[in-house]
């Protein structure tokens, strides 16, 4: 089968295209999926860098996210049968082998059905982003019906949905981003309000917007600006991370205790999967009504595998160029 993988970590040029063997017949729990679309996401490029320090197999097939058909189920599957349009996310981590392949082995827990209106693409855009946002607004966040949210970083991918997801929650989302075209598609995605935060002091904007301030804060920086979300925060607000590994930045620990808040950090594939299927039900749902919609950038065929990693890099971690959206590729093309 073709595939994109790597022999050790490194920069985006080490990603090789080309033939490897197909993998062996499920057995337990496994399930055998050709795959049609993948996305890319920054951890992708983190564990194929080594930026995140990882075991990984040798040769090892990059990527997280999947969404195709099962082709074959191991004997004690119980989920799914050949033929059943699947998705997923959490491969490629831990010692498991990644998505961009024309074939995957994954175990049955981190597998859901693809609603009968919804693309592979789509589906493969939302996966890990879908169930990073699920877990954060209704999870840790307990967002409710009515109450504010703030987006830090409305455009992109995780905050894109994270818009989307807290309108379909019943929530009043409010967002920032660096351009007037991503202000502009911060209100498309549904925030009442979005912010441009190299042009606007976000802090004036959001007393004034919200003058008891936002229930919860969603940062998607690297760098958070802890003084800015603390002084934002409403009484009993939840600040929400899920990003800047290697910050330090200084906390206003007085206002932040004093406001009774709290902070909750959390990292995707290392939740259970109970409560990713709960995540995938929900995403589901507001697929299948046209009330979660990935934004997909780029559309490339998996051969270029090693281009979409560059892309995310410059727009991740080098702040090189914009990315509004996801990088979805294609087996086959």
């Amino acid at each position: 089968m073709k595939a994109a993988y790597i022999e050790q970590v490194g920069p985006p040029e080490n990603i090789v295209y080309g033939e490897l063997p197909d993998p062996p017949e499920p057995i337990g729990h496994q399930v055998l999926v050709e795959v049609k679309a993948v996305s890319v996401n920054p951890v992708d490029t983190y564990i194929r860098s080594g930026m995140v320090p990882m075991e990984l197999p040798k040769p090892f097939i990059i990527g997280c996210d999947l969404a195709g058909v099962v082709k074959a189920v191991g004997p004690e599957v119980t989920l799914f049968e050949p033929g059943d349009r699947v998705w997923g996310s959490n491969q490629g981590l831990l010692g498991r082998q990644g998505t961009f392949a024309e074939q995957v082995l994954v175990d049955e827990c981190w597998l859901y059905p693809i609603p009968e209106n919804v693309s592979f693409e789509d589906a493969a855009a939302m996966a890990l982003v879908g169930i990073t946002a699920h877990l954060g607004l209704v999870k840790y966040a307990r967002l409710e019906r009515g109450e504010t949210i703030f987006v830090n970083g409305g455009s992109g991918a995780v905050g894109s949905t994270v818009v989307q997801m807290a309108r379909a929650l019943g929530a009043r989302p409010y967002a920032s981003a660096g351009t007037a075209e991503k202000v502009a598609l911060c209100q498309e995605f549904g925030a009442e309000k979005a912010f441009n935060y190299r042009e606007q002091n976000l802090a004036e904007e959001l007393k004034k917007a919200l003058p008891v301030g936002v229930n919860v804060w969603w940062e998607t920086s690297r760098e958070p600006d802890f003084d800015l979300a603390v002084g934002a925060l409403a009484s009993h607000g939840r600040l929400i991370l899920m990003a800047g590994r290697e910050a330090r930045p200084p906390f206003p620990v007085g206002p932040f205790y004093v406001k009774g808040c709290s902070m909750h950090g959390f990292v995707m594939f290392m939740e259970h999967p109970d409560d990713q299927r709960d995540a995938a039900e929900d995403i589901n749902r507001w697929l299948a009504e046209g009330r979660l919609k990935p934004r997909i950038a780029h559309l490339l065929p998996l051969s270029e595998a090693a281009k979409a990693h560059q892309l995310q890099e410059d727009a991740t971690i080098h702040r090189k160029t914009p990315l509004a959206g996801k990088i979805v590729l294609k087996p086959g093309e």
